[in-house]
């Protein structure tokens, strides 16, 4: 359960309100983790700007990957199990789980597999790397902007995991999951 009172569902208004029915159109509920950073809504519109500013120029299918194996790295349940739904979008159940359980045996492209690698260790361990973990990413194909996108894509799921976890916010299992996708996604965590 949350350290924090939330606002119900029954008594948003204003830019709460605009965040809680954002997320039903989106996923049919409000999760836990909205309630909880809606209680500043400028910080959750500031951090979905940045989102956006660096999920555009990656696409989202490299953002949703990034996000993925960054919250692995910081053994966010939160943020695998709400990237693992919108992960259903880019991806069939079955791909979606073998990249939960071992994304570099789930067939995404060398480029792809070398960017989890990078941004599960950001999500680790930012302070262990080296400039060697960079250059990986561009003998792989990325641009200097692409690298620091995924950077940052990777460190902003370090901030918003850890904001949830400090928080006490209660994970929420998105409905739609099926139980095996639901393991793959925690189970290793």
């Amino acid at each position: 359960m949350t350290i924090i009172r939330t606002i119900p569902e029954s008594e948003a208004v204003g830019d709460v309100a605009a965040l809680y029915a954002e997320d039903v159109e989106a996923v049919g509920y409000v999760p836990t983790h909205t309630k909880a950073m809606a209680l500043n809504p400028a910080a959750f519109r500031a951090f979905e700007a940045l989102i956006r500013s660096v999920a555009k120029p990656l696409g989202i299918r490299r953002y949703e990957l990034v996000t993925l194996a960054a919250a692995r790295g910081t053994r966010s349940q939160h943020c695998r199990l709400a990237h693992g739904l919108k992960s259903l979008r880019l991806f069939d159940e079955e791909q979606l789980e073998r990249i939960a359980r071992d994304y570099s045996d789930a067939g995404l492209s060398d480029a792809e597999v070398e960017m989890m690698r990078f941004a599960e260790q950001v999500g680790r361990d930012a302070s262990a790397m080296t400039a060697a973990d960079a250059e990986r990413l561009r003998e792989a194909g990325f641009s200097d902007q692409e690298i620091v996108d995924i950077t940052i894509a990777a460190s902003a799921r370090l901030y918003f995991g850890s904001a949830l976890q400090a928080l006490g916010v209660e994970v929420d299992v998105p409905p739609m999951l099926s139980e095996p996708l639901r393991a793959a996604l925690v189970d290793d965590l």
